[in-house]
């Protein structure tokens, strides 16, 4: 077997299907929340040779041998991590978000204890505890939501929630959420309850690097986090917390949860803390600020609907309801065939499922990593509006369809 053959020879059709994708990131506005794009250094550690290297452990303590350069390239993850989070410790091995969510909890209760999180209809997510979730299946779960007029966290309301339910761990964070958190507040009704805060911050830690949102390390006895999204790094996971809670949480993603680390993400995760302690990635953050307020601004004043009316973070949610027939699938698919790739999305007391909604999240990380600023917001912010008001005319579609490309072809991704 000839270890050298490049791909386009080895494996045609997808060699193809790459270039396809390659393609669709290039031409199309990429406006999901949760979605960015990795910097070519990031690719590079991501596509590296150390993708061959087993290393069952931790550095220094390995169940394989030749482990001296991994052992090196997480060490040096670990110290960034921490340098930039300002935290004691950290774990950089998880594969996921969701499995360093199920470690953090494994390691703080058993199965059958209560888990307190955010229902995912109002912003939460899955591994909060929605029943589909092994959280779900492994706890017994009690949730909070947002106020029914305002939709914004009732932080007096999850107080005497948690008086009265007594969670061993109660859950900080959302997928869905448009306003700042106060983690202090939720520390302190974590404390008064004797119960562990944990924060997924997955969404927001580029903007907590950049110290654009308050800081859950402080209050938290555990913050979780993807090191993705307006992270700007590899798909990946990542566990901080105090030196005291490090044994449990090793522990509890290998053996407990995971085998041998992905060395060659863990290198891509390595480059990604250094790129944010950088002074550009912070100029880049505030910039993602920026954006999302101009767009969520110039979608008000188009005439949309959006919960809690703005937004303080990278994203927001659109309230389809005022349209009455039109679904959060049927904004996504309109939008898309203008390349314009959103997400249909719950919104707080939702009537309709999931596979439908009345809602679709906007966020503004891709776009604003890409180089766009506010000028090009307010373009795709009237772009969006006139295609939800014209309920998916295909003339329409088809005309800003032209312009997306041509507001791309302004903005290249690699080349």
């Amino acid at each position: 077997m000839n270890l050298r053959t490049p791909l386009k020879e080895k494996d045609a059709e997808i060699d193809e299907l790459i270039k396809k994708e390659i393609k669709r990131q290039e031409t199309e506005l990429q406006l999901i929340a949760s979605e960015n794009y990795t910097s070519q250094a990031v690719l590079e550690a991501q596509g590296s040779i150390l993708t061959n290297k087993y290393a069952e452990g931790y550095p220094f303590q390995r169940y394989y041998g030749g482990c001296e350069v991994v052992d090196a390239i997480e060490t040096l993850a670990i110290q960034r991590a921490c340098q930039l989070f300002k935290a004691e410790s950290a774990n950089v091995q998880p594969h996921s978000g969701t499995q360093a969510n199920l470690a953090v909890y494994l390691s703080l209760m058993r199965p059958g204890e209560k888990l307190m999180g955010m229902r995912i209809s109002e912003g939460g997510h899955l591994t909060h505890g929605h029943p589909a979730n092994l959280s779900g299946k492994l706890f017994e779960v009690f949730s909070y939501g947002v106020h029914p007029q305002t939709h914004r966290l009732d932080y007096e309301a999850i107080r005497q929630q948690v008086k009265k339910m007594r969670p061993k761990v109660l859950v900080a964070g959302a997928s869905a959420y448009p306003r700042i958190i106060d983690f202090k507040i939720l520390g302190n009704i974590a404390q008064e309850s004797e119960a562990y805060l944990v924060v997924d911050m997955a969404h927001i830690a580029g903007l907590v690097a950049a110290g654009i949102h308050p800081s859950p390390i402080p209050y938290a006895t555990c913050v979780t986090s993807t090191t993705h999204k307006t992270l700007r790094g590899p798909r990946g996971g990542l566990i901080l917390c105090k030196q005291e809670m490090l044994p449990a949480i090793n522990s509890m993603i290998f053996p407990g949860t995971q085998g041998g680390p992905f060395m060659h993400s863990i290198a891509g995760k390595a480059v990604c803390f250094h790129e944010a302690l950088s002074s550009d990635f912070q100029r880049d953050q505030k910039q993602v600020i920026q954006n999302a307020q101009a767009l969520a601004q110039t979608l008000l004043q188009e005439g949309l609907q959006l919960i809690t009316q703005g937004t303080d973070t990278h994203l927001m949610l659109v309230d389809l309801s005022p349209f009455e027939i039109i679904t959060g699938k049927d904004a996504e698919q309109w939008l898309h065939q203008a390349g314009i790739t959103v997400n249909k999305n719950l919104i707080p007391h939702d009537k309709r499922s999931p596979a439908l909604t009345t809602g679709i999240r906007i966020g503004v990380p891709a776009l604003t990593t890409r180089g766009m600023k506010t000028s090009e917001m307010k373009q795709i912010g009237q772009w969006i509006a006139q295609i939800l008001h014209a309920e998916g005319k295909i003339s329409l579609i088809q005309k800003i369809r032209k312009k997306t490309q041509e507001l791309c072809s302004h903005f290249p991704l690699y080349t």
